[in-house]
């Protein structure tokens, strides 16, 4: 019998929308919410990598996060961004995420110091656990080391799961290293290998992975559920190779400049709602003969396709 994966499915890695002073916009970040699990998505990544987590203070991301709870969003259909540099703000984002019903993190490693060892990420990660106390915490590690420079070695997972084996329960792999995911769901039976990047999710559901949390899932979260749902179909299934070829079209579209601000730009293009292209400093919107050539582009791809 199979071991079942917690978390599993079509996780957004949601954007967050600003308003004019350049503070998280509660409501239109609801609205957002709502409108992707109406898409198919089984929950809400927030305050992640194309949240702009790291652009926000633990009292931001506190509030962010009961905002979505109070407006009613269940509560184990969202996975909050939790890991931050600093070990007592891990904690105290971590702890808040308990207190309103949120069980399932994802967590960063300590990133910034440069050269540190396996050794180091475990004490942070086995700290925070301990600090906690919580036998409810389950904890997705994050691995993003382009962006991290703080790798999660398989070492490391394999240490983690034989000293909290009920609280390490996944990794979203963000490295686009096909290879490594398929690597960790042959070694780790019962551990959710999610993807980050949306072309993969095919391949790696295919091989036994869990699922994905994506940024293009901001624009594409209904083809990303069809094919979570149909996977197990050959590639001559038409509905299944046109989604598949829609989310390919989407994450190359929003990859060929700044992928954040490209996804706020065709967020609100779709919403009417021009607020949604703010960026917290240092991150930029996009330059106005990008967001003409990034809008022409996305109407060709939408013509194409239709």
């Amino acid at each position: 019998m199979s071991i079942p994966l917690h978390p599993h499915g079509v996780f957004c890695a949601a954007l967050t929308p600003l308003d004019a002073e350049l503070a998280p916009d509660h409501a239109r970040f609801v609205a957002h919410c709502r409108y992707l699990l109406s898409e198919g998505c089984d929950g809400i990544a927030l305050l992640g990598t194309t949240g702009e987590a790291n652009s926000f203070s633990v009292a931001e991301r506190t509030a962010l996060l009961e905002a979505v709870v109070r407006d009613g969003i269940a509560s184990n259909r969202l996975l909050p961004g939790t890991g931050v540099a600093a070990l007592s703000d891990t904690v105290a984002l971590t702890r808040h995420a308990l207190s309103v019903g949120v069980d399932t993190v994802v967590m960063l490693p300590p990133f910034y110091y440069r050269g540190v060892t396996d050794d180091g990420v475990y004490a942070s990660y086995s700290e925070v656990v301990q600090r906690l106390g919580d036998a409810r915490l389950k904890i997705v590690l994050y691995h993003i080391p382009q962006m991290s420079m703080q790798p999660i070695s398989h070492a490391l997972i394999e240490r983690l799961r034989a000293a909290y084996p009920a609280t390490f329960v996944g990794i979203k792999d963000s490295s686009g290293d096909f290879a490594n995911m398929t690597a960790m769901v042959e070694r780790f039976p019962g551990f959710s290998v999610l993807t980050g990047a949306d072309p993969l999710l095919l391949p790696l559901l295919r091989k036994g992975g869990a699922g994905c949390i994506t940024a293009t899932s901001n624009l594409v979260a209904r083809d990303l559920a069809h094919v979570y749902r149909h996977f197990g179909k050959g590639d001559d299934d038409a509905d299944l190779a046109a989604a598949q070829a829609r989310i390919v079209k989407a994450r190359e579209l929003v990859s060929r400049f700044s992928q954040m601000a490209s996804l706020k730009a065709l967020v609100a293009e779709r919403t009417g709602h021009p607020g949604w292209q703010r960026l917290r400093p240092p991150l930029e919107s996009l330059p106005a003969s990008y967001l003409k050539e990034l809008l022409a582009n996305a109407g060709a791809n939408a013509a194409a396709v239709a």
